[in-house]
């Protein structure tokens, strides 16, 4: 086995085993992907498997100015002169399909409407990057969500079948629902958010778990499951997000449903080691083995991605433990855009820099260079 091979995802074969993690990087400052967002991840195009961003699904689902969204032509077609670019460099990308839920803000909504989520239960303590009260970007404290009716969760459910279409259209090799961090899907999942008392309530399992099966439905009845990935974020505490315990339980449903239906891949984010951040290294690795054995039960066919602090040691003994099939880098492909010759080769990396993460232009963005001998 070596990460460095190709490696069969859904039905197409990946150049090598390794991922770049998505990553929000806020450089679309009419929500519309454009020629920088082309050569970005055209610069980073030797990953096995590039997954993009979180896009937005509808204006509804924004939780952050300036992120490329997939639901106008003109998103579309943006969309298509990145996919194309990739394309030609021999590259794969699924574009990440994103409904924030709660963690937005009403300044980001049509006609400053609340945003929507399961519940009306504010996030406390969660920021959205919306517009301040002087109408400059900036973190603002999101706002006090409306819970969607249980005709709108079916209208949700479509608007992300539509998504994926449109994502289709513009060339994608696939998408990636974004489950994880605290947004609309853990809305749903969590029984300490969801508060609902209709067929998407907390009040058993398969209920929780509704919403996430119908969206995973309708868009594999749309686009095909091997072409559908599926990112989660087990033990994660992010944007109010409290633990509970039923989440062992909840996520190995979730992922034996996700298997049964054959979709290509899920992603898990590692949250591990917030949830034992006074613990050392090795109980934090303990627990991630377990958390991976949780979700590797009933996926058989579909594959397991793990992010989170990925090192090339790392990737290896967990490839090679058969706990993971492919590894997720995120931070080390902004400051490396040959990640993957630099690992296979052992040059050194450069390190990124964090004041130029969102927002601003070329610096940052695209004026990394490759590893020059």
């Amino acid at each position: 086995m070596s990460l460095f091979n190709d490696f069969k995802l859904g039905d197409m074969v990946l150049k090598n085993r390794f991922v770049m993690a998505p990553m929000t990087r806020s450089r679309a400052f009419e929500d519309i992907p454009n020629e920088q967002t082309a050569l970005y991840y055209t610069q980073r195009a030797t990953a096995g498997l590039i997954v993009t961003e979180g896009t937005p699904i509808t204006q509804e689902g924004r939780g952050y100015l300036f992120t490329p969204g997939i639901y106008t032509p003109e998103q579309i077609a943006g969309w298509k002169l990145t996919t194309d670019s990739v394309h030609s460099v021999g590259g794969k990308i699924f574009a990440q399909l994103w409904h924030v839920g709660r963690i937005s803000h009403t300044s980001l909504q049509k006609d400053g409407c609340a945003p929507v989520s399961a519940t009306t239960k504010l996030a406390n303590g969660a920021t959205a990057y919306a517009y301040t009260d002087s109408g400059e970007p900036g973190f603002m404290q999101t706002s006090e969500p409306r819970a969607l009716t249980t005709d709108e969760v079916r209208r949700v459910v479509e608007d992300f079948a539509q998504a994926a279409a449109n994502a289709i259209e513009a060339g994608f090799d696939g998408v990636e629902l974004h489950g994880a961090n605290g947004y609309l899907f853990e809305q749903f999942l969590n029984p300490k958010v969801n508060d609902r008392t209709d067929q998407y309530s907390a009040q058993a399992l398969d209920d929780r778990l509704r919403f996430a099966f119908e969206v995973v439905d309708a868009v594999c009845a749309r686009i095909g499951a091997a072409r559908v990935g599926f990112r989660i974020s087990p033990y994660g505490q992010l944007f109010d997000m409290p633990l509970y315990p039923e989440i062992d339980e909840t996520y190995t449903a979730l992922c034996a449903g996700l298997g049964a239906r054959g979709i290509a891949y899920v992603h898990v984010m590692d949250q591990t080691r917030f949830f034992l951040a006074s613990a050392d290294s090795v109980a934090r690795e303990d627990a991630l083995r377990s958390l991976l054995s949780v979700c590797r039960q009933g996926l058989s066919s579909t594959a397991l991605i793990l992010a989170g602090d990925m090192t090339l040691e790392r990737a290896r003994q967990l490839v090679g433990d058969d706990l993971i099939d492919l590894p997720a880098f995120g931070q080390p492909y902004i400051s490396n855009p040959d990640l993957v010759a630099r690992l296979q080769n052992d040059w050194p990396l450069t390190p990124p820099d964090r004041d130029t993460y969102y927002q601003g232009d070329v610096e940052g963005y695209l004026d990394y260079p490759p590893y020059k001998k």
